[in-house]
């Protein structure tokens, strides 16, 4: 009989230490030119991010312009005194770098990733952009033509066609909170070069902006760089400009946009709340993720693994515009898709989970996996440069201490049981929430008034 051979197995790897972290602390300097500079060694990141944020809120837009922000962002690509649109891309491709650039409530922001090895090359075309952008006309008129393009498009997505009805319901019209953040047709159509030069000229310069670089910076003398290239761009000081409070409207309500023939509804149920200057910003945080921030939320719990209703549904805070003096504010909102028949019943359900939990909390088990969820996978969600200098442009936009993500995590990890239910019950009280609804109304119209949540509008989708 033959004796089996028997197998040597190498010994199981044992967890090491685990390692003590938080949210990397830059430091903080400033060049000749008043531009504000923040900085982050990040050992073995060897593409570089850079971010600048420019003064440039979409509430300075000039009347009738709405839009033009944006397109001025996008022409930052197209050509300097010293690149043709075309040289500047191809400049941008041969030093391996990446350019985009977007407008925004809070203001314009560029973003470059480039390799360490030729953040000298990058640094010098995001400095010549900002210094001496072409703005010609053949590319601010393709520019144009571009986002006359988009917006059908946009118009044609269900989840994008909610957002800007929900913004039109929540915030006067008056407010430039309430229009779409890129511009309408009508405004859009207006932008010329002479628009998009008059807003740079008035609203760009390195007094009032900010660049923030993370990377692995072993061997780069960067304060050389930064004088040679951001520091060569000038522009005059600038009085700190006055921005207005922001006001909104969450009376209880239902919108419809009538879409005939959808098997879906879009649904997007929001109203306003407070920016992170608040102290109940962690707890809301926390509850708010507990809610409807996984797959193992709250709603998604009932409305997808108990009903079927839809294939998931979220439940988020996104601020719009910070401030320290609280004037500032974020959306809270729960958004999602549901198929048309069970339209009535599934947001039924979704009232139950708010009132549940109004009435009976969250658990502690809830709060625990939400708070390792948040905290625990904080160190991956930061292990590119990009995270990082994009977290640190966010805390500059919204007028926030450096240190304020690594507290946050630590006040995240504090946060007790009670205090995120509180929380997220005052975020999303049952008779205070606007409701977007994108569907076919003949069909969903009777089954939601059903439900006494609001009185419901139809309006007729573009």
């Amino acid at each position: 009989m033959t004796e089996l051979a028997t197998m040597e197995f190498h010994p199981r790897p044992q967890a090491g230490e685990a390692k003590p972290w938080a949210f990397p602390a830059p430091e903080r300097g400033s060049l000749d030119n008043g531009l504000t500079v923040l900085r982050c060694h990040r050992p073995g990141q060897q593409v570089v991010a850079v971010e600048v944020i420019l003064d440039a809120p979409l509430d300075a837009e000039p009347e009738g312009l709405d839009g033009v922000a944006t397109i001025m962002a996008r022409a930052f690509s197209e050509g300097t005194d010293k690149h043709s649109a075309e040289e500047f891309a191809a400049e941008l491709e041969r030093s391996g770098a990446t350019l985009d650039a977007h407008a925004d409530h809070p203001g314009v922001r560029l973003s470059l990733e480039v390799p360490a090895s030729r953040l000298a090359k990058g640094l010098g075309l995001v400095a010549d952009a900002l210094r001496a952008p072409a703005f010609a006309d053949s590319e601010i008129e393709r520019l144009v033509r571009n986002r006359l393009d988009e917006i059908p498009h946009e118009l044609a997505n269900p989840s994008r066609r909610a957002a800007k009805e929900l913004s039109k319901e929540l915030f006067p019209a008056s407010a430039r909170m309430s229009r779409p953040r890129q511009g309408t047709e009508e405004t859009v159509e207006r932008i010329d070069s002479a628009a998009v030069r008059g807003f740079y000229e008035k609203h760009v310069r390195p007094a009032t902006a900010t660049a923030v670089v993370v990377g692995d910076l072993t061997g780069v003398d960067l304060d050389a760089l930064l004088a040679d290239t951001l520091g060569a761009w000038t522009g005059s000081q600038a009085q700190p400009r006055p921005v207005p409070p922001v006001v909104a409207d969450d009376t209880g309500r239902v919108v419809i946009v009538d879409r005939p023939g959808a098997v879906q509804t879009q649904l997007l149920i929001g109203r306003t709340g407070p920016d992170r200057h608040d102290r109940v910003w962690p707890a809301q945080v926390l509850g708010t993720y507990c809610l409807g921030g996984t797959l193992t939320s709250r709603l998604d719990r009932v409305l997808r693994e108990e009903k079927g209703y839809t294939y998931g549904v979220r439940a988020f805070g996104q601020v719009l515009r910070s401030a320290p003096d609280g004037t500032g504010a974020s959306l809270l909102a729960i958004s999602g898709s549901v198929d048309t028949p069970n339209t009535g019943p599934a947001l039924d359900d979704l009232w139950t989970v708010l009132r549940t939990l109004a009435a009976e909390g969250l658990t502690d088990e809830e709060r625990d996996v939400a708070v390792q969820n948040l905290v625990g996978v904080a160190p991956l969600k930061y292990e590119t440069a990009a995270a990082v200098a994009s977290t640190l442009a966010d805390q500059v936009e919204q007028h926030l201490p450096d240190h304020y993500q690594a507290d946050l995590y630590r006040q995240l990890a504090a946060t007790g049981t009670v205090e995120a239910t509180a929380a997220v019950v005052n975020a999303f009280p049952v008779d205070r929430l606007v409701t977007v609804l994108v569907g076919d109304a003949a069909q969903i119209k009777a089954p939601v008034e059903a439900l006494g949540i609001g009185e419901v509008t139809v309006v007729t989708a573009e």
